[in-house]
């Protein structure tokens, strides 16, 4: 899975391929987390620290600005509508 990433990153890093995939396999894991998961564990990792909520609440929303969304998930039809049109 994602080859061409792993390879990227072990031509242009000092990455061996077992490591280039870990990270590969690492960021994916953090970027697939849903918003509702990420902003209660957000939530629990600032309360954690003293934060109160007016403060954990602002930065969440400006950290929220910076994640990557993931695509919905499309049917088949879908897929077909966005090659063929």
């Amino acid at each position: 899975m994602h080859e061409e990433l792993v390879d990227h990153l072990t031509r242009s890093t000092a990455l061996s391929r077992g490591e280039a995939l870990r990270v590969v396999q690492d960021v994916l894991a953090y970027f697939d987390e849903s918003t509702e998961d990420y902003v209660r564990r957000r939530h629990r990792e600032l309360q954690g620290q003293g934060l109160v909520n007016a403060e954990i609440f602002e930065r969440i929303l400006a950290d929220l600005r910076y994640r990557a969304v993931s695509p919905p998930e499309l049917s088949l039809r879908q897929l077909r509508r966005i090659v063929y049109g």
